[in-house]
């Protein structure tokens, strides 16, 4: 069986991308690395996070792992969150805050469009390849659902009429941002 090191302390995504990856492979956390430290994400893209990411572990680890980074972007506020979704509403990095903010921010906008993002970077035996999923939908009027994380209680994909927090973790990995670069990773690593 491949191991391989996931470069996230996100137990949400965790996951997410081990229901993804399934017996083919057998997922490393940062916890079982004996990793500890917070993984910088000061670059102003989400590629760029999660290459910083990547390349931090693999160089310091000596490892084949990929990272990750998502955001969110609202047409009507110029793209936000975007690179900064996790810390939107503070440092604090609470998603109660940060959908909280959105809403308020978006009270009264018809224009609801939004699209989730994710890059994946993968760093395998020296070689670098990039991966990206992305989703289109819609902000939500108000939080709905308790399942998933993150903004999920306040974005409906297009075509549906309920949340991410909605939906199985199975179901919102078919359709989602995440899902659809975690589908590419996996098609490529089984090729390889």
């Amino acid at each position: 069986m491949n191991k391989i090191v996931f470069a996230t302390n996100n137990k949400n995504k965790l996951a997410e991308v081990a229901n993804q990856l399934g017996g083919d492979f057998e997922l490393i956390t940062l916890e079982e690395l004996g990793c500890t430290e917070e993984l910088a994400e000061t670059a102003d893209t989400l590629e760029g996070n999660a290459w910083q990411k990547a390349r931090y572990v693999a160089k310091t680890y000596g490892v084949n792992c990929f990272a990750d980074d998502t955001g969110l972007e609202i047409a009507c506020l110029n793209g936000e969150p975007g690179v900064y979704s996790a810390r939107y509403a503070g440092q604090q990095k609470s998603a109660e805050d940060n959908m909280a903010l959105v809403l308020e921010k978006m009270k009264g906008e018809k224009n609801r469009k939004a699209q989730f993002r994710t890059a994946i970077a993968l760093i395998l035996n020296g070689e670098e390849h990039l991966f990206e999923g992305k989703v289109d939908g819609e902000i939500a009027e108000a939080k709905s659902g308790a399942k998933g994380f993150g903004y999920d209680p306040i974005f409906i994909p297009e075509g549906y009429t309920k949340t991410f927090a909605e939906f199985s973790m199975e179901e919102k990995n078919t359709i989602s941002h995440r899902g659809r670069a975690v589908a590419k990773l996996v098609d490529y690593l089984k090729t390889t």
